[in-house]
């Protein structure tokens, strides 16, 4: 995949606008957001949030150069959220309370010694956060700020992307959300200095366009974002920045949104999350759903025209709409300035998106789709933030989870004991966390062994109808331990599911476990067990083989101390020996089920 790229100084000389704003609001967006305020109960709802948002931030010191071990993010976020929250506002507004209050920070951040290049996610969203001032604000600004910002992103911001000194530079080259959040930024960041410096914002600008195909091929065919839906917002969210500030400075963003499954992501953040309003959180993300990822849907309905991608119970009553709030206003705008060609789409019932980490949600049709939810995925562990949770699944049925993920934990307190988060190899100490190991999921595990890290496991079969379903090839996570291993999971009908594991044995297969991760009451019964949870049940029935029992780990207190903490966490396992399989074929099946 590959974008335009005609990106040099002299490109930029000729189509970059000489005023601002140019940095996703335009003089033109300005004026409707204006207009809007009149006569849009969405638009000023939201402008009110930012105004009480921004009343808040005056009231708290600048922020400071504190890390959170090798980590400056969490001040870059919040300086982020500052600039684009006072700034949109004083656009609007023109208190010079608010103005003075950017002055502030501004001088604050250019004063740090560094923003922090070892871990450049940080120095990026801080650049962004500079830029959007200076763009936004700066002909308001003192002369002395304007100009020491614009000298802070050129020196603190841009040119530590250049140095082989700093540590973890892969992003450049990389396929994950670090390679959009840092190249997005300082796509940004450049275009706010090419007044003083266009070779030098050329040359970053065209960068991107080179290496940002990297990460953003990784949305296709379907828009499934391998690292999970809650990472979905932050890579996804500077991609958008890139493409809205190619098109609001020079026209154009070269072909970002165009990119195959980018535009379609935005329908897999829905898809991917459940009636209960919380993620499918596989891989390393959270099943928190806030409102920093309706803010950025609200970009995705502006751009497809579809309302389904509008939330209107976020911007009713706007809350935690997250570092970039104050971008939530001209992509609200642009959604509601849109005229004619609306068409609000609907959730399938049944979906599965391909891509190297694959998933395939199922939805309840009976009058009631937030009756039944069954989301299930293949992919491999060794990606970017990838767990061992190829054949994974989640469960929802009449609003109770009864199958879970467990989740991502804080890397902070990993990191703060030197603990090696971030290596994926077969025998990397990342896998012997409940949170990230094959055992701390809800998937097929053979002689309590790992997955093979690099093993992909794909979807082979989808069918639609009264009946759908999914087969994934697990034979690759599982090489070594079986000689095949399909996992099919059939939507049987609104209330039960129907797990089927079947298998060719080895030399080398002693058992296989299925596994059930649940917080739920488990009271185990002939041939299965009944859960209960939030005055509901659930019936566990072992169909196949014959005449097996559950047993139940407690997980509560966890394994490790280090380990995440999920009250009331427990596996329900069904352990199958290697030689109840018929010369070396074996089927595992259980049924869950409410009636």
């Amino acid at each position: 995949m590959h974008w335009d790229n005609p990106i040099t100084a002299d490109y930029i000389k000729k189509n970059l606008p000489k005023k601002s704003p140019k940095l996703i609001l335009t003089p033109a967006l300005e004026k409707t957001i204006r207009q809007k305020l009149k006569d849009d109960p969405y638009v000023r709802d939201y402008y009110q949030y930012l105004v009480k948002e921004a009343g808040e931030i005056l009231s708290k010191p600048v922020v400071e150069r504190e890390l959170e071990g090798f980590r400056l993010l969490f001040v870059s976020r919040e300086m982020l959220r500052r600039m684009s929250t006072l700034c949109m506002v004083y656009r609007i507004g023109k208190d010079p309370k608010i103005l003075e209050k950017i002055d502030q920070e501004l001088r604050a951040v250019i004063a740090f010694q560094d923003w922090n290049p070892d871990h450049f996610l940080d120095v990026s969203e801080m650049s962004f956060a500079v830029a959007l001032a200076t763009d936004w604000v700066g002909q308001d600004l003192p002369k002395t700020t304007l100009t020491a910002a614009k000298k802070a992103i050129i020196e603190k911001g841009i040119m530590p992307s250049y140095s082989d000194k700093n540590l973890r530079m892969g992003w450049v080259e990389g396929n994950n959300n670090w390679n959009s959040v840092c190249h997005g930024g300082l796509v940004a960041a450049s275009l706010a200095i090419a007044d003083i410096d266009p070779e030098l914002a050329a040359k970053t600008i065209s960068r991107a366009l080179e290496k940002m195909p990297n990460s953003v091929r990784e949305y296709g065919p379907d828009g499934v974002y391998p690292e999970g839906p809650s990472y979905w917002w932050y890579g996804t969210s500077y991609a958008v920045i890139a493409s809205s500030v190619l098109t609001s400075a020079l026209g154009t963003d070269f072909g970002i949104s165009k990119s195959p499954g980018f535009l379609e992501s935005g329908k897999f953040r829905l898809i991917a999350t459940a009636p209960s309003g919380t993620f499918f959180n596989y891989s390393d993300a959270s099943d928190t759903r806030d409102g920093q990822g309706s803010v950025l849907l609200s970009w995705f309905a502006a751009q497809t025209g579809d309302p389904l991608l509008f939330e209107e119970d976020f911007f009713a009553h706007p809350e935690k709409a997250g570092p970039q709030a104050g971008l939530g206003l001209p992509y609200l705008t642009l959604y509601r300035s849109r005229v004619g060609g609306l068409s609000k789409s609907e959730l399938p019932s049944s979906w599965h998106g391909k891509g190297i980490n694959p998933i395939a949600v199922f939805r309840g049709t009976a009058g009631d789709p937030g009756h039944f939810y069954l989301a299930t995925k293949g992919g491999r562990a060794q990606l970017s933030h990838g767990n061992m949770d190829a054949g994974s699944f989640i469960f929802e049925l009449n609003g109770v989870r009864w199958v879970l993920d467990p989740g991502n934990q804080r890397y902070y307190l990993l990191n703060k004991i030197g603990f090696n988060l971030s290596g994926y190899c077969q025998d990397c100490e990342r896998w012997t966390l409940l949170t990230k190991g094959n055992q701390g999921h809800s998937t097929i595990v053979v002689n309590d062994e790992r997955f093979d890290v690099a093993g992909t496991a794909n979807i082979v079969d989808f069918k639609t109808g009264t009946q759908p379903e999914v087969t994934y090839d697990m034979s690759k996570p599982l090489a070594g331990q079986v000689k095949s291993l399909k996992r099919r999971f059939v939507k049987e009908s609104d209330h039960s599911v129907l797990v089927e594991d079947t298998f060719e044995t080895s030399e080398t297969t002693k058992y296989l476990t299925w596994a059930l991760m649940t917080t739920a009451e488990v009271i185990p019964t002939e041939n299965g067990a009944i859960l209960k949870q939030d005055g509901q049940e659930l019936k566990l029935s072992i169909l196949a083989p014959a005449k097996l029992n559950v047993s139940i780990v407690s997980l509560d207190p966890p394994p490790l101390e280090i380990d995440k903490t999920i009250p009331n966490l427990k596996r329900v396992e069904v352990r199958v020996p290697a030689y109840l399989a018929k010369g070396s074929q074996g089927k595992i099946q259980v049924r869950l089920s409410d009636r």
